[in-house]
């Protein structure tokens, strides 16, 4: 039995243990260690080895914050909710817990994004619960999952963190682009006058496949760069814009480190670990994981309004180290004054948050109820299924 797995439980209980990495994109691809789970704690360069010796850890919160106001609802009815009052603090990071089937998604997003988005869209009333109630302003909700960016290459993380504009002026503004007569679209490769023909800026060509599945090809005119070669003779400190997109998000920190409208929304792709990713990296190569942490990159530079963010199981795929910058990342979001709500089966993570909602005590009927609420502190000390298993992971 071969497992792709992230869970520690889990790999110590496993006979052999091959460790890829150090880091991912072309910063991985190595073997960095193999042996035993026990085996892999004594081999310095395996990341995975120095969470199982306990090097790496994370650490809970000195302080939990405390709410600024609540979402109320009552008389909750959501497919097996049976919840007759229930609130969810504002302004803090808060955790819902529960096994399987017990109703944490009926809760979060069946449930409160509904209610969010008629609250934010003036309306009101559902057969799902009697009352719901806002007890502070919420300008913005946002829902942040592992669903691509975008469905072609046209989508990347540079246009999805709003780069891509700042980084067409720069080129626009140079003495050659103005001798030429050249303006911001010319740079962009959606735009006709400056793209490459024969892809239309994707770079690549789609070539459909009966019966089997559809297969992208690079541009043979263009060779991937998705701009004619008019566009491409024009350089800012070097560079043509074909040679910026190229580029991972930590090389351009360091080439636009005096540009701070294209340097906020790479620092805080760094910042989530996406150091590695090219900026022009087609939205059909990326990873649900990666596609979640460029949501919240894009977030992290984001300065309006008080925003709800809602995330479900947003671990799922992630290893530790990867896990710790999420979390890093979430504890930014609170600081900044937004709420964070979270499904969450992570205990690590779990300990992370100010207040749980852990749900249960078991899944389809027998589930569907609050049993337990508080601090992860408070709901340690619970006989609930999550109680317990917090408690045990405090101990380890």
């Amino acid at each position: 039995m071969i497992l792709v797995e992230h869970d520690l439980d889990t790999i110590r209980r496993a006979d052999q243990v091959i460790d890829l990495g150090p880091g991912a994109g072309k910063e991985g691809g190595r073997l960095i260690g193999q042996g035993s789970p026990a085996e892999l704690c004594n081999q310095p360069e395996s990341v995975t080895g120095r969470w199982l010796a306990g090097v790496e850890r994370m650490d809970p919160p000195r302080a939990r914050r405390k709410g600024r106001s609540s979402i109320q609802f009552s008389g909750l009815g959501t497919h097996n909710l049976q919840i007759p009052k229930v609130k969810i603090p504002t302004g803090v990071w808060v955790g819902v817990s529960g096994v399987s089937g017990s109703g944490k998604s009926s809760l979060v997003m069946d449930s409160l994004a509904a209610a969010l988005k008629m609250h934010l869209a003036g309306e009101q009333g559902s057969a799902n619960w009697k009352r719901f109630k806002v007890g502070e302003t919420v300008d913005r909700l946002v829902v942040v999952d592992q669903t691509p960016i975008g469905r072609t290459p046209r989508s990347t993380p540079a246009t999805y963190c709003k780069l891509l504009g700042p980084i067409r002026e720069l080129f626009a503004g140079t003495l050659a682009a103005q001798e030429r007569g050249f303006k911001p679209i010319r740079f962009s490769y959606n735009g006709a006058v400056g793209r490459c023909v024969t892809c239309e800026g994707r770079g690549v060509l789609l070539f459909e496949m009966h019966f089997l599945p559809d297969v992208w090809t690079e541009c043979p005119d263009c060779k991937g760069t998705r701009y004619n070669r008019e566009t491409l003779e024009v350089r800012w400190r070097g560079k043509s814009i074909a040679d910026v997109l190229k580029m991972r998000a930590d090389e351009a920190l360091a080439f636009f480190i005096n540009q701070r409208k294209i340097v906020r929304g790479l620092q805080a792709l760094v910042d989530v670990g996406l150091g590695y990713l090219e900026l022009g990296q087609p939205a059909t190569t990326l990873s649900g994981g990666e596609a979640q942490r460029i949501k919240l990159a894009a977030e992290l530079s984001s300065r309006r309004g008080h925003c709800v963010y809602l995330l479900d199981e947003p671990t799922t795929g992630l290893h530790l180290q990867d896990v710790r910058r999420l979390v890093g990342v979430l504890h930014r979001l609170v600081e900044k004054g937004h709420t964070v709500i979270t499904v969450e089966h992570h205990l690590d993570v779990l300990w992370q948050c100010d207040v749980l909602l852990d749900l249960g005590p078991g899944g389809g009927e027998d589930g569907g109820r609050i049993v337990g609420a508080g601090t992860p502190e408070s709901v340690a000390r619970k006989n609930t299924p999550t109680g317990m298993a917090l408690r045990g992971a405090a101990v380890k």
